[in-house]
C-alpha cells in the first residue's frame, strides 16, 4: 500500500526538479545568446597574484578582448578572476557562469555579464555550446574535468570540434608524456586523439592558435 505512494511523491519531486533545471537553460541560454563569440578558460581558484599562471591567465583574457573574443569562465576567484579581469579592463565582454557550492564560492568582481547555476552540468552545456575554444590554466579536479570532458565530446563527435589548449607548457608536460606513453602507446587512445590537444607556451601562441582555427574549417567564429 505504501509502494505507490512512494512513487508519486519522487515523482512530484522530479518535477520540480525539472522545471528548476530548464530555468536555469534557459537563465544561461538567454544570457549567453548576446555575447560576441567566446573563449571559456579555466583553471586553479588557489592562485592569486603573485602566480605566473594568474598574470598568464589576466594576459589571455586581455588579448582575447582586444580581439573581439568575449571571455568566459566559472566567475570564481584564482585563474578565473585572473582572465576576468583581463578582459574587463581591456573593454571586453567577460561573463561569470558561477556554481554554487557548499562554501558559498562569490562571483569575482571582474564581471560584465553572469549567470548563477545550481547544476554542473548545466553550467558545462553552456561552456561547451557557448565556445569557440576551451583554454586550459594549471589547475586540479575541476579544472581536469573540463579538459577531459570537453575532449571526449569532440572524440566522440558529440560536438563540433574546437581547439582545445593547454597553456603553460611546464606544467602539462607530464600529463602529455603519460598520455603518449603509455596510453597513446598502448592503444587506449590514437595519434588523432592525442593530437586534440593543443600546447600554447604564452597567451601570445593561446591568441595565434584561436584565429588560426578560426581561419580554418576547424570552426566558425
Amino acid at each position: 500500500m505504501k509502494f505507490p505512494f512512494v512513487l508519486d511523491r519522487l515523482a512530484a519531486q522530479d518535477i520540480r526538479m525539472i522545471f528548476r533545471v530548464v530555468a536555469e537553460f534557459v537563465d544561461g541560454l538567454e544570457m549567453l545568446a548576446t555575447i560576441p563569440p567566446a573563449v571559456s578558460i579555466f583553471g586553479s581558484t588557489h592562485i592569486g597574484p603573485d602566480d605566473p599562471a594568474y598574470a598568464m591567465a589576466e594576459q589571455i583574457g586581455r588579448l582575447l578582448a582586444q580581439h573581439g573574443y568575449a571571455v568566459i569562465t566559472g566567475g570564481g576567484p584564482g585563474a578565473m578572476e585572473a582572465a576576468n579581469k583581463g578582459a574587463y579592463e581591456a573593454g571586453g565582454v567577460s561573463v561569470g557562469l558561477n556554481i554554487e557550492l557548499p562554501h558559498e564560492q562569490e562571483a569575482n568582481r571582474y564581471l560584465t555579464n553572469l549567470v548563477n547555476f545550481q547544476h554542473f552540468f548545466v553550467r558545462k552545456v553552456m561552456f561547451v555550446k557557448h565556445s569557440i575554444a576551451f583554454v586550459i590554466l594549471p589547475g586540479g579536479y575541476g579544472t581536469l574535468d573540463e579538459l577531459f570532458e570537453s575532449i571526449t565530446l569532440i572524440q566522440t563527435k558529440k560536438i563540433k570540434p574546437f581547439p582545445v589548449i593547454l597553456a603553460g607548457n611546464h606544467y602539462w608536460h607530464g600529463l602529455q608524456e603519460w598520455l603518449r606513453d603509455p596510453v597513446m602507446n598502448e592503444g587506449k587512445i590514437t595519434p588523432d586523439d592525442l593530437a586534440l590537444l593543443k600546447m600554447a607556451h604564452n597567451p601570445e601562441e593561446v591568441i595565434r592558435i584561436i584565429k588560426d582555427a578560426s581561419t580554418s574549417n576547424f570552426l566558425t567564429p
